[in-house]
């Protein structure tokens, strides 16, 4: 068994061809959607995060309202850059949208990828201490975040406050017990999810990383998972890890789908740069009859590796294409990989 669930990049635009015109479209589309994925039986809704881009952006009203409409799936983000977070008010919001869902948020972390704008952090207030980068500045509100979700007091009482205060120091509200368990980082290199095992972070690793080894895609991704796992083990945590890991996946059964996806099978892995100094590898996608499907996606090592399976939809083309998309893989792809 493996879980499966869906990841939207939540784009728009006032295009003839786009199902989502507008923001609202794209929020009220993946509320639906993540209704719709839970009667299929997916089981987990997870969004994307941009900031100044016609995409999602703050991520914790859509999650609470899919909270609210949703009973079982997880619901989760990839990723949260949290350059761009108050680590203190994520901890208030985060804790809310978990309690609305009843403890099944997943939520996915990251000290960010290049932006749509230059140093978009500094436009919401935020700069690195002397002597860090952006990427430390990062790192270090994740671990704020992590340890004030862990619900200690920490704030000095008012001797007169306004209401009552229990005894002691005082935490952030609403507390969400078990949250701080369910954090992930979006780590694009071996050291950085050497260093989310370390601090007790599950894994997500996307369609892209650093390339590393020269060597393919999914064997590097393989190997980054891999290497988490064991600095997991050795960091001593009791509970067990866990690992997801994304895919644009796209069974071919319907003429709809040869015209849109038709052209993508058998493309390879690519090359590129998401830094300037820093050479990228970016996985291929899959999109073929399922009988070849299955056959390729069983040579995939990382998905082998993981015990989460994200895959990425098109969100444009409506709530209605895309639950046949995931309808299809589930149908047609995941009982012949042993994944239902």
């Amino acid at each position: 068994m493996k879980k499966i669930g869906f990841l939207s990049f939540g784009h728009w635009s006032n295009h003839p061809s786009y199902a989502t015109r507008t923001a609202g479209d794209t929020l009220l589309q993946s509320i639906d959607l993540a209704v719709a994925a839970e009667e299929l039986g997916l089981d987990g809704a997870y969004f994307r995060v941009h900031h100044f881009a016609a995409q999602l952006a703050s991520p914790f009203p859509l999650l609470a309202a899919v909270g609210a409409k949703t009973r079982n799936i997880e619901i989760g983000t990839g990723v949260i850059d949290m350059r761009y977070e108050n680590p203190l008010y994520m901890v208030e919001d985060a804790g809310s949208a978990d309690l609305i869902s009843r403890g099944r948020l997943q939520l996915g972390i990251s000290r960010g990828s290049p932006e749509q704008v230059i140093d978009g952090w500094r436009y919401f207030g935020y700069e690195p201490a002397e002597g860090e980068t952006d990427a430390d500045m990062g790192r270090r509100k994740a671990l704020e975040f992590l340890d004030k979700l862990k619900g200690a007091g920490f704030a000095k009482p008012n001797p007169n406050p306004m209401f009552p205060n229990p005894p002691g120091l005082l935490r952030l509200e609403p507390h969400s017990d078990g949250l701080r368990e369910r954090i992930w980082w979006g780590a694009a290199s071996n050291a950085t999810a050497v260093w989310a095992a370390e601090n007790g972070m599950h894994l997500q690793s996307s369609t892209l990383k650093y390339d590393e080894s020269r060597k393919p895609f999914h064997v590097q991704q393989a190997e980054q998972i891999r290497l988490f796992k064991e600095a997991w083990k050795n960091a001593g945590h009791e509970r067990e890890p866990r690992v997801s890991v994304s895919r644009s996946i796209f069974a071919l059964v319907t003429d709809q789908d040869r015209h849109y996806f038709g052209q993508q099978g058998g493309s390879g892995d690519k090359i590129g740069y998401i830094e300037s100094d820093r050479r990228a590898i970016f996985g291929k996608s899959y999109a073929a009859e399922p009988d070849r499907l299955i056959k390729e996606l069983a040579e995939d090592e990382a998905i082998q590796e993981a015990d989460t399976l994200l895959l990425t939809i098109p969100n444009t083309l409506g709530v209605d294409y895309n639950v046949h998309v995931l309808s299809s893989i589930l149908e047609h792809v995941a009982p012949g990989l042993g994944w239902r």
